[in-house]
Parts: structure tokens; C-alpha cells; sequence
């Protein structure tokens, strides 16, 4: 059975190009359009990893990692921020709100499946 994997964007090209990129890698995906609809999913779908955007409405991807961190149900899902917010002090915030990685926008197809692989 394929691992699934969440992707979490409020931008529809965004969330179609990672979705294209893991389903031909074999991944099972579902998606949202903010961090919201996210801790939802994530906490109904329970998914090996969680491919996040920062900026986003309603709940910011941030926030929805610190609500992900609190509940023991997801707390200990992987997720990985992709941002166009990739300054160091960025990756610094990222990882202290519990993310594993922190991928720059646009992101590069090999670094999205290599951080999928380490951590789904």
C-alpha cells in the first residue's frame, strides 16, 4: 500500500504540481488549501508526512504545525514546510513549530521526494 501524503497550499498550481510529482513517484495523496482544513485532515487521515505551505488563509501553516504538535493523534506525523519563507531564520522558526525540513519555493522535484523518503 502507498504512503500517503498531505499537501497543504492555498495555491492550486502548487498543490497539482507536488500532487503530480508524488503520484508519479508512487505516493498516495490528499490535499488542502490551509492550515485549517489541514489539522482536519491530518487528524481524520492520520498521513505518513505533511508537505506544508507557510503563508496561507485562515490558519497560517505555523499554526497549524503547533495545533498538528498538540494533539497526540498527529503529534508525531513528519512535516515539512515548503515556503517561499526559506531565510535561515525562517528554517530556525520552522523547525522550533516542529517541521523536519524547510523546502525554498519554488521547490526542486528531487528535494520534495528525498525529504517524502527520509521522513514518510
Amino acid at each position: 500500500m502507498a504512503k500517503k501524503v498531505l499537501i497543504v497550499d492555498d495555491s492550486a498550481a502548487e498543490l497539482m504540481q507536488l500532487r503530480t510529482w508524488l503520484h508519479d513517484a508512487g505516493y498516495d495523496t490528499s490535499t488542502a488549501s490551509n492550515g485549517k482544513e489541514a489539522v482536519t485532515k491530518a487528524s481524520t487521515e492520520l498521513p505518513a508526512i505533511i508537505l506544508m505551505d507557510v503563508v496561507m488563509p485562515e490558519t497560517d501553516g505555523y499554526e497549524a504545525c503547533r495545533q498538528l504538535r498538540a494533539n497526540p493523534a498527529t503529534k508525531a506525523i513528519p512535516i515539512v514546510i515548503v515556503s517561499s519563507k526559506s531565510q535561515k531564520a525562517d528554517q530556525l522558526w520552522a523547525s522550533m513549530q516542529g517541521a523536519k525540513q524547510l523546502i525554498g519555493k519554488p521547490p526542486k522535484k528531487e528535494d520534495v521526494l528525498a525529504a517524502v523518503k527520509a521522513f514518510a
